[in-house]
Parts: structure tokens; sequence; C-alpha cells
């Protein structure tokens, strides 16, 4: 399975929601994607199953953007802590 990229938005809001494998083959296009909204998107990450290394460093630089990241699963999110370079 790829990742699918679904857009859902509202008057100032937008929100991108990811479905599936988030790989680093995938992330030039999410980039451009999110340099397309004009914004600054929210992802949704509730369906995505597996990542690697890439993906969770261009997550760590999402928040770091102020990119908020929903339904981010435990295991993402404590991999993105372990990855950090100040050690949050």
């Amino acid at each position: 399975m790829t990742l699918r990229i679904e857009k859902a938005s509202a008057p100032g809001y937008l929100m991108v929601r990811l479905i599936g494998r988030m790989q680093s083959e995938h992330l030039p296009d999410l980039k451009r994607y999110i340099e397309t909204t004009g914004s600054n998107p929210t992802l949704d990450l509730e369906e995505v199953t597996l990542v690697d290394l890439e993906a969770v460093r261009f997550l760590i630089g999402c928040e770091y953007a102020g990119i908020q990241l929903l339904h981010c699963s435990p295991y993402i999110r404590q991999w993105m802590e372990r990855e950090q370079p100040d050690g949050r």
C-alpha cells in the first residue's frame, strides 16, 4: 500500500489526511502539496500504518514549522521523541 493524501477544508482551515505507509519516497510530493496550500495545514495521521526514519524526521520538522499533527500513534510519537536532537 502506498500513501494516500486526502484534503478537507473549511474557511481558514485545512486538514490533510494521510492514509497508508508514509515513507521517504512520498515526502517530496507531500512537501509540495503542503507548500501549495499557502498555509500550515493540520495533518491527520490516524490511518498511517507505517513510517520510516525520514518520515519521522519530516513529521518533527512539520511540528517545528507549526503544523499540528492529529491522531499520531504512540509508536510514531515515541520515535519522534527519540529522534529530536535536543532530547525533548
